[in-house]
């Protein structure tokens, strides 16, 4: 059949109308057009815009020197430092794809993901040696090793008879590069925490990135030149893709190697710092600090939070701080925050608690998220606005993975049905906010009823003494499954399990109360999320705490 459109006639592509989308092209401008701009704070080191560009094409082209090219995995064991920034430039200018590793993670998981991602360089930062140095060792084809030797960090050791200066001291200084030719080729390479397993390798593509980085500017309303400190690990979904976008609205970085309540605040005040990102479990470290640690603050400092679901009573504690808290969820798999909890305007007449509880929830797609939906994990089809039936959230559009590396079989599970299967279980309400109630495996059923699992939590969270609580199922002979809660408590605090039960009892329905209690630390994974599988394990050696 012949093409009657008028449209498609004559009107082909062409370099003039058409450029394959890529991240690469927000550091040119950032570079072209704000030359002189700072654009990276790193203890007394100081670059321009126009230094970063030039150090990224340099890293560029020593990398092409040494044979890396289109396809090729480069690990970087990096801190939040420049050359971390700078590879998610440098490293996709060539067609390699960069692989930020995890610093959390042990030898093994090391060892199995470069193995796995074919890493054929890796970067690695000295305070980070033991265990690269024991992974290395695991490893059959070893990759070659740069060291990243850090003046501001004393400790470690070096492992190569090369770092990472010298790598950008071989590249060319009139080598350039912006743009790409396939916007669907892979840009990273981000491998899940693998609480459970080997851990999966998610494949991000230059598209995707590209409008990652941009929806996350308009999810913050961010204006040009904001001042952001890296508390957010660089290699958590990239920085939930935040290097990309602060070349994008040329801000400036300020690194941080550790995320500490002192060093945080000191930055703040220091730099001007205007926004930040982390999981709630750092805006608690925050809000529990000494009250003059908090003191001197003049701006207005941002805070994006996602990686758990965050207490109500955690967002609460930020906005009576001065903090304005954006709410964001997503996950590895969907370049990090791809859900906002957009504010409307009239939750700034509520009162604050109130304001925060309908924070809490996870919100609508993002601005460049094509679709979101909770429906029926069986039937794919929308469950009602209601606020109360459960469904999983799904997800479709731009801005979600190629796929597992090596993995199609889970590739293909994960997109079935056109949608990708986020595994979290969500109410929606009826004006289209989603709020996630738990994730599959997490949610708790005791004699017929459904107990989600961070409601309790929520609860727990909101409690003067209490820092952290997570909450599992646990067997039980009458009620098939029971709470158990894992309690820690704040420094100086005391509790027993009267008191715990005597405050759920006024909080809660009765079926919803934890039977079994537990005081102490709670087991989180490297990326600091909470790891419900062995405190599963734990609970059901626990006893109970009540009987009824």
């Amino acid at each position: 059949m012949s093409d009657n459109n008028i449209y498609n006639q004559d009107l082909d592509q062409n370099p003039a109308n058409f450029a394959p989308l890529t991240p690469l092209t927000f550091l040119e401008r950032a570079a072209s057009v704000y030359p002189n701009r700072l654009s990276m704070i790193h203890g007394d080191t100081r670059y321009t815009w126009s230094e970063t560009y030039q150090r990224c094409c340099k890293l560029a082209s020593g990398l092409a020197k040494m044979g890396i090219g289109e396809g090729d995995t480069v690990s970087f064991m990096g801190a939040n430092t420049p050359e971390t920034f700078e590879a998610h430039f440098g490293v996709p200018m060539i067609g390699a794809v960069l692989n930020a590793l995890n610093v959390r993670l042990d030898a093994k998981a090391i060892a199995f993901i470069l193995q796995h991602a074919e890493t054929k360089v890796l970067f690695t930062d000295r305070e980070y040696s033991d265990t690269i140095k024991a992974a290395l060792e695991l490893v059959p084809n070893k990759p070659v090793v740069i060291d990243i030797d850090d003046p501001y960090f004393t400790g470690g050791e070096l492992l190569s008879d090369r770092n990472y200066e010298e790598v950008l001291a071989q590249g060319d200084d009139d080598y350039r590069c912006f743009q790409i030719e396939d916007e669907w080729s892979a840009i990273s390479l981000n491998y899940t925490s693998g609480t459970t397993g080997d851990p999966k390798g998610v494949v991000y593509h230059h598209r995707g990135a590209y409008l990652a980085a941009v929806s996350n500017v308009l999810s913050w309303d961010m204006v040009s030149h904001p001042v952001y400190l890296w508390t957010l690990p660089m290699f958590h979904c990239n920085g939930w893709c935040w290097p990309w976008s602060l070349a994008a609205v040329t801000g400036t970085n300020v690194c941080l190697r550790h995320v500490r309540d002192q060093a945080i605040f000191d930055a703040i005040k220091q730099h001007g710092v205007t926004h930040f990102c982390g999981a709630p479990v750092v805006l608690n470290t925050l809000i529990n600090a000494p009250d003059e640690m908090k003191q001197g603050i003049e701006q207005k400092v941002r805070a994006m939070t996602a990686g758990a679901a965050p207490p109500a009573a955690v967002i609460a504690g930020m906005e009576n701080m001065g903090f304005s808290v954006t709410h964001v969820y997503g996950l590895t798999e969907t370049y990090g925050p791809c859900v906002v909890c957009a504010p409307q305007a009239e939750w700034e007449e509520l009162e604050v608690d109130q304001k925060a509880e309908m924070l809490a929830r996870q919100g609508v797609r993002g601005p460049l998220q094509d679709e979101m939906m909770v429906a029926d994990p069986e039937t794919l089809q929308p469950v009602p606005k209601d606020g109360k039936t459960m469904g999983e959230i799904f997800m479709r559009g731009n801005m979600t993975m190629k796929g597992y590396l090596k993995n199609p079989k889970t590739t293909q599970a994960s997109f079935e049905g056109g949608w990708f299967h986020s595994g979290d279980l969500a109410v929606w309400y009826e004006d289209g906010y989603a709020q996630i109630k738990d994730r599959s495996k997490d949610i708790i059923i005791s004699g017929g009823e459904n107990i989600s699992s961070l409601e309790v939590e929520s609860v727990l969270f909101k409690h003067p003494k209490i820092l952290e609580a997570a909450v599992v199922a646990s067997s039980d002979e009458k009620w098939g499954e029971v709470p158990c809660a894992f309690v820690s408590l704040k420094t100086g605090e005391e509790m027993d399990v009267d008191e715990l039960i005597a405050y759920c009892r006024d909080e809660m329905a009765g079926f919803k109360i934890p039977k079994k209690v537990v005081f102490g630390p709670i087991d989180k994974t490297s990326t600091g999320k909470v790891q419900k599988y062995l405190l599963r394990e734990k609970a059901e050696q626990v006893e109970h705490a009540i009987k009824k």
